[in-house]
């Protein structure tokens, strides 16, 4: 079982793999969906997210190819690989027990 520092790492791995779910988008449009799905609670600095998808894609969860942006202009279009899908539904069963843990301790008297 992962550490509990190891889901703080992974979260944003994690975001990224459910936000590709549902097909393949660039670095700025992930960064951007994240923002709006999260009502603007979370905004990814580019800092953290690129090296997070070259990361991903090494390991084999993401596969990436170079398009045309909604802006006409040359991008890397990510998506998830087979890995990546299994990474998802394990992070994600994870996640829901590290909540569940960290929500004990905080609604505890």
């Amino acid at each position: 079982m992962p550490s509990n520092t190891e889901h703080l790492h992974g979260t944003l791995e994690l975001l990224v793999l459910k936000i590709l779910e549902d097909g393949s988008m660039n670095g700025y449009a992930i960064g951007k969906r994240i923002q709006e799905v999260t009502e603007d609670e979370l905004r990814i600095e580019e800092g953290s997210l690129y090296p997070a998808l070259y990361r991903m894609q090494r390991r084999g969860w993401l596969k990436g190819e170079w398009g045309t942006s909604e802006n006409n202009r040359k991008a890397k279009f990510y998506r998830l690989s087979r890995s990546g899908r299994k990474r998802l539904e394990k992070g994600t069963a994870a996640w829901g027990s590290f909540a569940d843990a960290v929500g004990k301790i905080l609604g505890s008297a």
